[in-house]
C-alpha cells in the first residue's frame, strides 16, 4: 500500500546531528506524529538553526508512538521533545517533564480533532458510522483519540461497540491516507495536520471531508526533561520563542505553518487534563 512521507511515523529513528558546535553531545530532540513535515531536509536546517543559537550540536530523534518518546525523556535518553497534550497531562510520579514553550497556529496555542471521512461518502454525522471502520491515531493522543472517543460518547454512542473495526495508524498523516484510499471508512485527525496537508497536498487531503469539530484544546507542547542544566533549558526558549524575529527563523516557521513559539503556562492543557479523568484505552491494532 501507498505510504507517505509527511508525517515523521517512518523516518530513521535519527534524522541527524548538525555538524555545528564542537565536542559536546548533541542536544537531543524527540518528535512524534504532531510533526508534518514532507522532507528530511527541514530537519537538517532546523538543526543548523538551533545548534547555531545554542553552541552544541542539535539531534532529531523520532519513534513510532507517542508512549516512546514520554519512556525516553523518563530515562534521559531525550532532553526536549514534542509531544501531544494527553500524555503531557498524565500523572507521573515522579514527574520528569515540564512545558517549555507551545507553537502559535493561526493566531491562537489551540487546536481540534477533526472526524473525517472520504469526500465521496455518504456520511454527514458520526451516527452513520455505525458498523463502519474507523482509524485512530495513538491511543496517547489527544485529538487522534482521546477527544473523538468523547464527542461519540456525547452522542449516545458507545465507541467500543459503534464501529465493525477500530484500528490505529500511529500517525495522523496516516490516517488521512487511510481515509483517501478507504482503508477506514473514517477516522480521527489533528486539525492542524489535516488542515496542513489541505494547503501542501491537496491532492491527498482533498480525498476527505470533516463531519464533526470538536471544541478547542492547547495545542501539542514542547516539553523539556527536569534535571536539564537551567542555563541551557533557557537558551533553547529563547532560541524557539525567538525564531520569529529573525528571517532565517520565519522561514523555518513558514515550513511548519506556524506563527510562532511561545510561553504559556501549563494551565491551558487543564481541559484536556478533565476530559482524560474519565478516559479509556481499547488494545491498539496498527494499520497494516
Amino acid at each position: 500500500m501507498r505510504r507517505i512521507l509527511l508525517s515523521l511515523a517512518f523516518i530513521a529513528a535519527v534524522i541527524g546531528a548538525s555538524p555545528a558546535a564542537g565536542g559536546e553531545d548533541p542536544l537531543r530532540i524527540g518528535l512524534t506524529a504532531v510533526v508534518v513535515r514532507e522532507n528530511l531536509r527541514f530537519f537538517d536546517r532546523w538543526g543548523e538553526y538551533l545548534s547555531a543559537r545554542l553552541g552544541r550540536p542539535v539531534s532529531f530523534v523520532q519513534r513510532r508512538a507517542y508512549r516512546d518518546v514520554m519512556d525516553m525523556l523518563e530515562k534521559g535518553e531525550l532532553d526536549v521533545a514534542w509531544i501531544c497534550g494527553f500524555p503531557f497531562v498524565q500523572k507521573r510520579n515522579p514527574e520528569f517533564l515540564e512545558l517549555l514553550t507551545v507553537p502559535v497556529y493561526r493566531g491562537t496555542p489551540l487546536y481540534r480533532s477533526y472526524v473525517i471521512v472520504h469526500r465521496d461518502s455518504p456520511y454527514l454525522g458520526m451516527e452513520d458510522l455505525e458498523g463502519r471502520v474507523f482509524a485512530y491515531s495513538d491511543p496517547d493522543s489527544n485529538s487522534g483519540y482521546l477527544v473523538p472517543r468523547k464527542m461519540f460518547q456525547r452522542a449516545g454512542l458507545d465507541p467500543d461497540r459503534f464501529f465493525r473495526l477500530a484500528f490505529f495508524t500511529f500517525s495522523h498523516a496516516e490516517t488521512v491516507q487511510a481515509v483517501a484510499d478507504r482503508v477506514a471508512d473514517a477516522g480521527a485527525v489533528d486539525s492542524y495536520v489535516w488542515e496542513f496537508l489541505v494547503e501542501r497536498r491537496p491532492e491527498l487531503a482533498g480525498q476527505t471531508r470533516v463531519i464533526q469539530r470538536s471544541e478547542t484544546f492547547g495545542f501539542p507542547p514542547i516539553v523539556v526533561r527536569l534535571g536539564l542544566d537551567p542555563a541551557l533549558r533557557a537558551r533553547i526558549e529563547t532560541a524557539l520563542v525567538g525564531m520569529k524575529h529573525d528571517p532565517e527563523g520565519q522561514a523555518l516557521l513558514r515550513d511548519l505553518a506556524l506563527d510562532e513559539f511561545a510561553t504559556y503556562p501549563p494551565g491551558l492543557y487543564e481541559p484536556i487534563r478533565v476530559l482524560a479523568k474519565a478516559g479509556t484505552v481499547v488494545p491498539p491494532r496498527a494499520w497494516p
